[in-house]
């Protein structure tokens, strides 16, 4: 018999689709008729590349892919491309500092060679993310400017997409299939699976092709961390993941039967809403932390008035097979995380929780 599942609000990994874990824990043993499981299967059967095929897919579909980009899977995480952006398409990019994410991305840049800072909230302690309109530094000859779509620690997202007139490079790692995007606009967007899409271990690329077709970089980059490389080989350069690819297959079809990105916006504002609301009528138990204009729909950040009883908030959250609300080690209080398999019924009974620890 299976364990009561918890209501989990884990900010990576975290929630995947309960309909997908069954089917995963279904076709484990037996994949597709072959007699084996598909963490045992070659990456070079036509079987697997079917899998490989259907990630690809559906993630052109859900988001609309022009002909001018294409999907790659890698590994290495978000902080992998940190370093990957700037040997592939050149030093002297341009960054929004928006939280610890992009200042690492920062640190890697002026490690290969120099990032320009073209806008930070840092002073403000990360509270917000630039406005439309808003001034951006970026230097001439900049060849991209970076921004972090959605900060996790801080509880902060763009609702917009940046103007700068230099080539947009986006980590979506946390908020990637949430809401519909203007892929077009972007040169590259890249996304750490483990917090919306799949499990931990896969990094979905949707990148144009001047990028993935033409190398851009100094002649030392090794060839295997040139986007080029991995292009040529459909992903499959070195081993690619294949087990957390095939899941993530699994979720993006989810995602689109549930009526796709338009869909998923509208749940993931709801889901927020119910969260912001308790907070917000309760100004003399929590705070939140993020500007209102900047507030996420995916990580809900927040703090007490009174720090001294935490301990008691996570002990009533616990109790309530909550999990996943402590704030991240480098900044502490709390923390929800709000991603797509974290369904609205779970963000009622946290709701729930809150209040009834501020009536309390």
């Amino acid at each position: 018999m299976m364990a009561k599942r918890k209501h989990n609000f884990n900010a990576g990994p975290s929630a995947l689709p309960l309909p997908v874990l069954e089917q995963v824990q279904a076709e484990l043993l037996d994949f597709d008729g072959q007699g084996l499981s598909i963490m045992e299967m070659s990456h070079r059967t036509p079987v697997f590349e079917g899998v490989l095929g259907r990630a690809r897919d559906a993630l052109i579909r859900l988001y609309g892919l022009p002909d001018s980009h294409e999907v790659m899977f890698l590994q290495g995480g978000a902080s992998l491309q940190f370093a990957q952006v700037p040997l592939n398409l050149g030093s002297g990019g341009a960054y929004i500092d928006t939280g610890t994410w992009s200042s690492k991305a920062i640190k890697e840049a002026n490690t290969i060679g120099h990032g320009a800072v073209a806008w930070s909230s840092k002073a403000d302690g990360f509270t917000a993310v630039p406005q439309p309109g808003e001034a951006l530094a970026v230097p001439d000859g900049a060849p991209y400017l970076h921004y972090t779509s959605n900060n996790t620690i801080y509880g902060t997202q763009f609702h917009h997409v940046p103007e700068a007139g230099v080539p947009l490079v986006a980590d979506l790692s946390s908020d990637i299939l949430s809401r519909p995007l203007d892929v077009g606009a972007h040169g590259l967007i890249y996304a750490g699976a483990q917090k919306n899409a799949g499990p931990s271990g896969v990094t979905v690329l949707l990148i144009d092709r001047r990028y993935s077709r033409a190398f851009h970089g100094a002649p030392t980059v090794p060839h295997i961390l040139r986007y080029v490389t991995q292009a040529e080989k459909d992903s499959m350069y070195n081993t690619p993941n294949t087990f957390g690819i095939y899941v993530l297959a699994l979720v993006a079809e989810w995602v689109e039967a549930q009526g796709g990105l338009t869909a998923m916006a509208a749940r993931a504002e709801a889901k927020a809403r119910t969260l912001y609301d308790v907070i917000d009528a309760y100004p003399g138990v929590f705070t939140g932390h993020a500007a209102r204009h900047s507030r996420s729909l995916m990580n809900v950040t927040f703090t007490l008035v009174d720090p001294t009883r935490q301990a008691a908030l996570l002990a009533a959250a616990d109790a309530a097979d909550i999990i996943g609300i402590k704030g991240h080690r480098s900044v502490g209080g709390l923390r929800a995380s709000l991603y797509n398999a974290v369904a609205p019924a779970s963000v009622d009974r946290l709701a729930e929780v809150l209040e009834a620890f501020a009536k309390g």
